[in-house]
């Protein structure tokens, strides 16, 4: 059956979201052909959601699942359950699935969230706008983020598709071989949470997007630079000091983690000042291709990397075709970029500071017993 979808949304990325009772013609008609296609599964576990939002609306009488059970059906009687919530469609998986209203679904997906983030934190954060340029690990920085709902609005950009070599790092099934990253990722964030927004730039940061990416809708609140490409890197950061916007960025070795608050010091050199030797920054695109790799190293600071990193640097176009990053590294590196970017964005004290979080260092500096 060829579905017809609502005008303005686009299923390859978007998941659909359709109220149990629709507002007009064009949501009762695709909510009928998805609920009457044989295609589509449709999962309907409504009664759980209701149960688990009813017991943390009354956490001091610790009701069991059968006290539970007549209060489900006593809300039901009161509020019809073929009317209540929504169906929400993901076209990638062919699944048509049954969840609370988006209020009820943000208090119980975020409960466990309390008192680590309060209610007040986590209405903070529901306005905020930060923008993902890179998905290896910038995936695992949007992912956790996601989870913990620490955004009202998501800008993810990067022009490549998922590969199998990048398996070895990116969360993700071989499903999504050949997948646009920016797809990829937007569809986990819509199977974690629907209802919240991500806007994709899948031809990467541009000279022709640049400005939308950082200045619309009020201007992103922070960025979190994870791409490859040494010109997006110095170009993004002069575009962030610009306009006073703080910076996150973590390399996958050693537990390196950058952070460049431009918005209290936006007159604070990018890198750290690392870049300095080679002139006025707005000057460093002209010599980047013939500077290229001692830009770059400049940036690593060399002498400061693993050795491991060090040999593999050595054996690029020999033996390997790039430089190496493990699961556990890019994984870690998404929990600590997602946590510092929720304090800054909570205005709590995060000062601009390159430091190392070096796992094999911490058990090296452990006394044996």
């Amino acid at each position: 059956m060829k579905l017809n979808f609502i005008k303005g949304s686009n299923p390859n990325w978007e998941a659909i979201i359709l109220p149990a009772e629709p507002n007009n013609e064009e949501e009762v008609k695709l909510l009928e052909e998805l609920k009457n296609d044989p295609v589509v599964e449709k999962i309907d576990h409504l009664d759980g959601q209701m149960a688990e939002l009813i017991k943390i609306n009354h956490p001091q009488d610790g009701l069991s699942d059968d006290e539970l059970a007549p209060m489900v059906k006593e809300f039901f009687a009161n509020q019809p359950r073929d009317k209540y919530g929504c169906w929400v469609y993901y076209h990638w998986r062919r699944q048509l699935v049954r969840l609370l209203s988006k209020e009820d679904f943000v208090q119980v997906r975020t409960s466990r969230n309390q008192y680590k983030i309060t209610k007040e934190e986590q209405e903070l954060l529901s306005t905020k706008k930060i923008g993902v340029i890179g998905l290896s690990v910038g995936q695992s920085v949007a992912l956790s983020l996601a989870m913990e709902r620490s955004f009202g609005e998501l800008r993810i950009a990067d022009f490549d598709t998922l590969e199998l070599s990048n398996m070895n790092r990116i969360r993700t099934g071989v499903y999504h071989l050949g997948v646009k990253k920016a797809w990829m990722v937007s569809r986990e964030i819509a199977e974690i949470d629907p209802f919240l927004k991500v806007v994709i730039y899948e031809e990467g940061i541009t000279d022709d997007n640049i400005n939308e990416f950082f200045e619309s809708n009020g201007g992103l609140d922070l960025l979190v630079e994870e791409c490859d490409s040494l010109p997006v890197k110095i170009k993004s950061r002069i575009k962030a000091k610009s306009l006073k916007i703080p910076v996150i960025m973590d390399t996958s070795d050693r537990g390196l983690m950058d952070i460049e608050r431009f918005d209290d010091e936006p007159q604070r050199p990018i890198f750290h000042g690392f870049l300095e030797e080679f002139g006025e920054e707005n000057e460093l695109a002209e010599i980047l291709q013939e500077r290229y790799k001692e830009i770059l190293m400049s940036i690593l600071d060399f002498d400061q990397l693993s050795e491991r990193l060090k040999m593999s640097m050595e054996q690029i176009g020999k033996t390997i075709t790039t430089w190496p990053q493990l699961a556990s590294s890019v994984i870690m590196g998404g929990a600590m970029g997602a946590h510092y970017a929720r304090m800054i964005l909570l205005n709590q004290k995060v000062p601009s500071k390159r430091f190392y979080v070096d796992l094999e260092e911490v058990i090296g500096g452990l006394d044996e017993g």
